[in-house]
């Protein structure tokens, strides 16, 4: 399980030469944002820092809470709203450059930047608001924590052994060695593998469904190996968690891990 420590408590994170953006009048943050921002950016739980991190930022983008061309606050600031560590924000704010949302500039003037972003109604962008506006997203996702919380605690109780225990064993192994490109379907057989040794036929076809629904939306975000690799360490945690018997642990991970979930993609479809 990941946990943040307090912001800037790993070594190396204030680089030779880095001017925290903020620290400067000029170019910084329109006034009254920060007022703003207050309504968004919250410190976040320590089990999904990076994607509850990152679901905030991407709203504050979303909102126009900083106009484009504008700066965000500092990474002092943000980390220290956030309640993270400046190395977990750096990979966040990295995550949004590589999606073309913010640009980061060095020198006295420098910091992170909002760019205008992709073009909106093109086919792709129409196609994936269509999907969207076709699925109760929060719903769906109310729905799948009920089923998956509760197929962990009865997988638990009921204590699994032999053939079932080396089931769940193979699907953990299978998502380990995955590659990027096969790691959701290896991930769905995981998940899907433990509503079916739960016992009851219904729980394992209604999470089938409301899987196929989110996957459809998983499938337009992208992978991101932070969250690959604390999901890969929830899911060790959880076969662990199950195979132990431990039924209030098995349930309180995957509780979190499908909160990590939720995060990711409120964050992108919002």
């Amino acid at each position: 399980m990941s946990g943040d420590g307090a912001p800037g408590a790993e070594s190396g994170d204030v680089e030779a030469g880095d001017v925290e953006a903020g620290d400067v009048e000029a170019g910084g943050v329109e006034p009254g944002s920060a007022d703003r921002l207050t309504r968004v950016l919250r410190p976040v739980r320590a089990g999904n820092g990076f994607e509850e991190a990152l679901e905030q930022i991407l709203q504050v983008l979303r909102l126009g809470l900083v106009e484009r061309g504008g700066r965000l606050p500092s990474e002092r600031e943000l980390a220290g709203r956030l309640g993270i560590s400046r190395v977990t924000l750096r990979e966040v704010l990295k995550v949004l450059a590589d999606q073309g949302l913010v640009e980061s500039r060095r020198g006295r003037y420098g910091g992170t930047f909002v760019l205008p972003g992709p073009g909106a109604g093109g086919g792709a962008e129409a196609g994936l608001r269509r999907r969207i506006a076709e699925v109760d997203v929060e719903d769906a996702l109310r729905f799948r924590e009920v089923l998956e919380v509760g197929a962990a605690g009865l997988c638990a109780e009921d204590g699994l052994t032999g053939r079932s225990a080396d089931r769940l064993r193979a699907a953990l192994a299978a998502t380990r060695d995955a590659t990027p490109a096969d790691y959701r379907r290896l991930d769905t057989l995981l998940h899907l593998t433990l509503a079916e040794l739960s016992g009851s036929p219904t729980l394992a076809a209604q999470y089938a469904a409301v899987r196929a629904s989110l996957n459809d939306l998983l499938d337009r975000i992208p992978l991101l190996v932070r969250n690959l690799e604390h999901s890969q360490q929830q899911h060790t945690a959880l076969v662990e968690a199950v195979l132990e018997g431990d039924a209030d642990g098995a349930r309180e991970v995957m509780r979190e891990h499908c909160a990590g979930t939720a995060s990711l993609l409120r964050g992108f479809l919002a």
